[in-house]
């Protein structure tokens, strides 16, 4: 069968072809360098110096993968998009950015791609070239075949996968909000105890101790020191409740989200209405979440926005509990700055919520809150 001419070939082929006469260079290029850090690495992994190596060869590893993507869009035609860079947190130190470098899927997906690609690359390189000499007819045939294999491997090994990279990110930097936010909530409880009911207590014990000493010498002083004992009682027992609602209200857990949330509004400074739309209950934890994000939000109505009025709605929409707080204040709330609003998007955001603030200068404020609907267990 006579050759046909070159120009018979689509672009394409040629690329496909030039493609695979490239891969024993590159492939015997990457799989040594990954084969000497990979090894070097392992090897002294139980000294000082062997995790930083195998961290820093991850991003290398990570340099060759964008290569070999950047080729197969120039050559194969397949269209990937770069992965996220390393998330990296903020005060981590050295130790949780070496930790961080030494999970990064994208750096071990790239190593294994570059120890796996040698074999192939010998095998494609061999029959390409065979090929152009002894099979030209059908080249184009056996380039696309080929190519389709290495196509597959890109994706499969090189493919970003950003939204579950992205996802595992924002869980384990969601999990260390959790993480303070329940530290600083056990603080500020221990914090109550001890300069409230238990300096009260304290007290109390000391002037019950005095009124026994002067019962029999001085009936009148121990009757008036009982008396004030009864009134720090009834001191410590109201401070204990607030506390206690402070933690998770007792009307919450027995009448639910909508009762709870009157009761905040009548302890509102500022006229508050309430309208909870909800024929079932949502989760425990997300209908405690609910709650503590109103009394957080009617309290800065109470001390700084200026409102006459106030709104409260809750409803669900699907598979999502929305709450709206709406003022009549000055405006001007915002989540930056490290404020407290802030401290609310990052708890919504912990669990997989919204916080959206729309408070132009001068008012009205709109306070938007968006949880998971997670519904409450069945009693058994």
């Amino acid at each position: 069968m006579p050759r046909p001419p070159a120009f018979a070939f689509p672009t394409q082929t040629w690329k496909e072809i030039a493609h695979l006469l490239a891969n024993l260079p590159v492939g015997i290029a990457c799989f040594v360098f990954t084969l000497v850090w990979l090894s070097v690495g392992l090897g002294l992994a139980v000294t000082v110096v062997g995790l930083p190596l195998l961290a820093l060869g991850l991003r290398f590893s990570r340099l060759l993968g964008r290569f070999e993507r950047k080729r197969a869009r120039a050559l194969l035609s397949v269209h990937i998009d770069e992965p996220s860079p390393l998330p990296y947190q903020p005060g981590s130190g050295f130790l949780g950015r070496l930790w961080t470098g030494l999970r990064d899927p994208v750096g071990w997906r790239a190593t294994l791609y570059a120890l796996i690609r040698l074999p192939w690359s010998v095998v494609t390189f061999a029959i390409t070239l065979t090929s152009l000499f002894a099979a030209w007819p059908v080249l184009p045939w056996i380039a696309r075949g080929l190519t389709h294999v290495d196509r597959a491997m890109v994706r499969g090994l090189l493919f970003p996968s950003d939204e579950l990279e992205r996802r595992i990110a924002e869980l384990e930097s969601d999990r260390g909000t959790v993480v303070d936010t329940a530290a600083a909530d056990l603080r500020r409880i221990e914090r109550d105890l001890h300069d409230g009911a238990q300096a009260r207590l304290v007290a109390l014990a000391m002037g019950l101790g005095l009124a026994k000493e002067k019962l029999e010498e001085d009936p009148e002083a121990a009757a008036k020191m009982v008396d004030e004992a009864h009134g720090e009682v009834k001191l410590a027992l109201q401070e204990l409740r607030d506390l206690a609602r402070g933690i998770h209200p007792a009307i919450l857990t027995d009448r639910g989200l909508g009762p709870a949330l009157s009761a905040l509004a009548a302890r509102c400074t500022v006229p508050v209405r309430v309208e909870a739309e909800l024929s079932e209950r949502p989760a425990p934890a997300i209908e405690g979440i609910a709650y503590f994000t109103v009394s957080e939000l009617l309290q800065n109505i109470s001390k700084h926005s200026g409102a006459r009025t106030a709104e409260v709605d809750v409803w669900r929409a699907e598979d999502r509990l929305l709450i709206q707080v709406r003022d009549d204040g000055h405006g001007g709330a915002s989540t930056d700055g490290g404020t407290g609003l802030a401290g609310l998007a990052e708890r919504l955001g912990s669990v997989d919520g919204l916080f959206v603030v729309d408070s132009p200068s001068g008012g009205p404020t709109t306070v938007t809150a968006e949880l998971p609907w997670h519904p409450a267990p069945s009693p058994r």
